[in-house]
């Protein structure tokens, strides 16, 4: 005689809200309908790029003559014809001399990405963990330098510069950036290390490490993400810069930026260089954030999630 066991439905525990807000998160942005809608921006925010890219390769007669989508057509009838010269000229032409630019932007972007990162980490160490009279109330204050404008810092900046006798040197412009950059800097680390388990660093101050033990033993090897994200953000605003580098700089301090918005010409006669250039100056900032895109992420996500 065979027994069958009787079988015992399963009891699944109700779900928390916070799992059911994300499952209705990942169900909106998993729809056909927003992946479609992320397809058509990428398209539409790639095809300027490419039309530059293919437009850095042609000729200067073919960029007069015709726009940068014949190419396609020319290339399937054998007529398309693409040159290094644009970029001969960029980096080695007599007027568009390129290579004394590019140097000065690494001397530029490398300093005001290390200095207010090493500020910012002592100051939202300070905001997290160190408890003040006050606190709550400069941390907001700081926060809300965020909504300044730069344009209306940049004459009083350039005063104070002037006084100190540094204008037209590098620190100006190191000063400037690292200034601008602080505010972003100190929120951003310091939401990323109020997430660091309270249990943690008691366990050290209970073990006799003081505040300086726990930032560099504790913290450090914690912030790497948030450091690298906002050193990306950085390194690409500052790369990127024109305003503070033509208000702040002279001819010796001039980064790659201010030579291409040079490159047209004072008429507009040069700018079929102006993609080749533009394309050089991308270079860099491209390999920097496909090498660290993923603390990028990490980073600016830190202190999103809750519970």
């Amino acid at each position: 005689m065979t027994t069958t066991t009787p079988q015992v439905p399963t009891v699944r525990p109700p779900a928390s809200g916070i799992g059911s807000r994300a499952r209705k998160a990942r169900k909106a942005l998993t729809s056909p309908w927003a992946s479609t809608l992320a397809i058509v921006i990428a398209v539409l925010w790639t095809v300027p790029t490419v039309g530059l890219l293919v437009t850095s390769f042609r000729p200067e007669l073919d960029i007069r003559t015709s726009g940068w989508w014949t190419v396609f057509g020319d290339a399937f009838a054998g007529e398309g014809v693409f040159s290094l010269r644009n970029y001969e000229t960029a980096l080695y032409g007599s007027s568009t001399n390129m290579i004394e630019f590019f140097v000065n932007s690494f001397v530029v972007t490398l300093p005001a990405v290390f200095i207010p990162i090493t500020i910012a980490l002592l100051a939202a160490y300070g905001f997290a963990w160190i408890d003040f009279k006050g606190r709550d109330i400069l941390f907001i204050a700081v926060f809300a330098l965020q909504v300044v404008p730069i344009q209306i810092t940049l004459v009083p900046l350039l005063s104070a510069y002037v006084d100190l006798g540094i204008n037209g040197t590098f620190w100006t412009i190191w000063l400037s950036h690292s200034i601008f950059a602080l505010p972003l800097a100190i929120f951003l680390l310091h939401n990323f290390m109020k997430d660091v388990p309270r249990s943690l660093v008691e366990a050290a101050r209970v073990d006799g490490a003081g505040h300086v033990k726990i930032f560099f033993q504790v913290m450090m090897p914690l912030l790497t993400p948030a450091i690298a994200a906002f050193a990306i953000f950085q390194f690409l605003w500052v790369w990127n810069d024109l305003l503070v580098a033509l208000v702040m700089g002279d001819l010796r301090t001039f980064p790659l930026t201010v030579r291409i918005a040079e490159l047209a010409g004072s008429r507009g006669g040069d700018w079929h260089v102006l993609s080749a250039g533009a394309f050089i100056s991308m270079v860099v900032p491209v390999i920097v954030f496909l090498a660290l895109q993923r603390y990028f992420v990490r980073g600016m996500l830190a202190g999103a999630v809750k519970g």
